[in-house]
């Protein structure tokens, strides 16, 4: 295996960056100019894969804000659906209600009615209604 071949497998990222750092300089101390190019790119090569990491954290951030964002909607649309369900509910309980009262208002009008001609049967029985 020649050095060239273990230079290839050094890691990138910041790892990498530091020993693309560390050969350049030991290649510019020693004169050696291929080595110092060597470090020159896998300095510029972990450059590469840590902006490409950045940038796919920051896309899986937006990916996620999103679909927080789509969730956040389709629970406040729900919401709505229910609010304008239970208000529904309501209208329709106080109109029952309202109905339930008048007819017990109309029984009570109807039985006081009734008492009133019985009392005016008994006053005047002679006429008929």
């Amino acid at each position: 295996m020649t050095q060239n071949d273990d230079t290839e497998r050094t890691a990138g990222g910041a790892l990498g960056k530091l020993a693309g750092k560390v050969k350049e300089v030991a290649g510019e101390l020693t004169g050696d100019r291929d080595l110092a190019r060597e470090g020159r790119l896998q300095d510029a090569a972990s450059d590469a894969e840590l902006d490409a990491r950045r940038q796919n954290l920051e896309a899986r951030v937006q990916a996620e804000n999103a679909r927080v964002e789509e969730e956040h909607a389709a629970v406040e649309e729900e919401r709505k659906r229910l609010r304008a369900e239970i208000n529904e509910e309501e209208a329709e309980k106080r109109a029952e209600e309202e109905r339930f009262r008048r007819e017990a208002d109309a029984a009570k009008l109807e039985s006081a009615a009734a008492r009133a001609e019985a009392r005016a049967d008994q006053i005047d029985p002679e006429e008929e209604r």
